[in-house]
């Protein structure tokens, strides 16, 4: 038996595979484009190793696509046959792998945290709860997670880092602004390559208009961003959107066109087939249009892959986004397989399907609505899932794209009191009041909101 970097026991006789363990934690909590690699040298060093099997497991999991959660259930099983010697706490992650690829995210939160009460520098269960806690919409969760075991933490931990970028970004999404960034800055000075930090503090600088400096933030860090997975597109999609305030559309295009994808990999010049990307693309598309802006034949290729992943239900908050391109494109009867696809996953068991029923699928027939040009049916499908939507998933500024297509539709449905009704719900939330930020200023003057 070995331990890993946090002074955790591991089940395996192998020194290799427990090396190759901790760096296929550290490759996923910093966001390494070479985690194929990793993981295939942690399964090589010790094939009966049940970490490794769970690891593998947890990072097709983290794709968010349905194809890769049978095989994240295979991972499972593997685990468990190699389990007979493992410690409880390992025990405890294959049993939150097997939750997790049932569609039991609750059940998996659940035992993740409670691996955090007994061994509260586990930083995996510390990193995949945070995940969990985000994509189920619980801020309030996700910040809690984090107060509890840092107390419990100190500068001397290898992932310490890590720990004050989560605290970063549970307190923005939660509406603290000075905490995060205080939080945020210190994980910088950890690592200036910290990702999850850099995003962190682009949330802060976005919900408070900072938009010169959110410009000048991320020139400031892209450099240390060489190796780095698709989150380093998330966060020039970060930098768009402080174009976009501005109004600088050439340049909005412009990373969209080079950055929020991988130009320099083979087969890659499409914006990939993932989750975080899809959302990147499409919002920021959507967005433009709003704005009047012409993208041009860009739409085409998202609507591609969602008419090859319909059916795919796996990430609640991105079916919006693959029906606003499916809508985008003229692909109406493509939306109407997708929505009742969504139909037949919402019937279905566990966690994401209630999602589903509840805000993926009326938000999406208000997209495809809008899309026929049926605003006031638009306004009609979305607006019982107004207060709930952000259980999906997503940030405060990702899930703007959803009320600014409601606001939209009600201005152009002539809905005057579901229009102030959505400038109301952003005014309560968003620090910049709606009558000084570019996407909501003129539907303020429409209906002479003023807060």
């Amino acid at each position: 038996m070995h331990k890993d970097a946090h002074g955790l026991d591991l089940t395996t006789a192998s020194a290799e595979a427990a090396a190759a363990f901790d760096r296929a934690v550290e490759g996923y909590i910093s966001f390494r484009a070479d985690m194929p690699q990793r993981l295939a040298a942690l399964a090589a060093a010790d094939p009966d190793f049940a970490m490794a099997h769970v690891m593998r497991g947890y990072m097709l999991m983290l794709s968010f696509a349905a194809a890769n959660i049978t095989l994240a259930a295979d991972c499972a099983r593997a685990a468990r046959a190699c389990a007979a010697g493992a410690t409880a706490r390992e025990q405890a992650h294959i049993a939150a792998l097997e939750a997790w690829a049932a569609n039991r995210t609750g059940k998996a939160i659940a035992i993740w945290e409670q691996i955090l009460a007994e061994h509260p520098h586990d930083v995996l269960a510390l990193r995949l709860a945070h995940y969990a806690h985000f994509w189920t919409g619980r801020a309030d969760m996700m910040l809690a997670s984090i107060l509890r075991v840092e107390p419990r933490w100190s500068a001397a931990l290898p992932a310490w880092g890590t720990l004050l970028a989560c605290r970063c970004f549970a307190h923005e999404e939660c509406g603290h602004y000075l905490e995060a960034e205080l939080a945020g800055r210190a994980a910088l000075d950890v690592d200036p390559g910290d990702l999850w930090a850099a995003h962190g503090l682009a949330h802060v600088m976005e919900m408070q208009g900072r938009v010169t400096e959110g410009i000048a933030h991320i020139g400031a860090f892209r450099a240390h961003w060489d190796g780095a997975n698709n989150v380093r597109h998330h966060l020039y999609w970060h930098e768009a959107m402080f174009h976009l305030e501005r109004g600088d559309f050439a340049r909005v295009l412009a990373l969209y066109d080079h950055e929020f994808r991988d130009l320099d990999a083979p087969l890659t010049r499409a914006v990939p087939d993932l989750y975080i990307d899809i959302q990147n693309g499409a919002s920021m598309l959507f967005r433009l249009s709003l704005r009047g802006v012409d993208v041009g034949d860009r739409w085409a290729e998202i609507a591609d892959k969602a008419e090859a992943r319909i059916g795919d239900c796996a990430s609640a908050f991105t079916l919006p986004h693959w029906m606003m391109a499916l809508a985008a494109t003229g692909r109406f009867a493509a939306g109407e397989r997708m929505l009742a696809a969504m139909r037949d996953y919402a019937r279905g068991e566990g966690d994401t399907p209630a999602l589903v029923a509840r805000y993926a699928l009326p938000v999406c027939e208000a997209v495809l609505a809008r899309g026929r040009g049926e605003y006031g049916a638009a306004v009609a499908a979305m607006r019982p899932a107004l207060g709930g939507m952000h259980r999906m998933g997503g940030s405060h500024a990702q899930q703007d794209v959803l009320e600014q297509l409601f606001l939209d539709c009600a201005l152009r449905a002539g809905m005057e009191a579901d229009a102030r009704m959505l400038l109301e719900r952003v005014a309560g939330r968003h620090k910049v009041p709606p009558s000084r930020r570019a996407a909501y200023a003129k539907a303020a003057r429409e209906v002479g909101f003023v807060s």
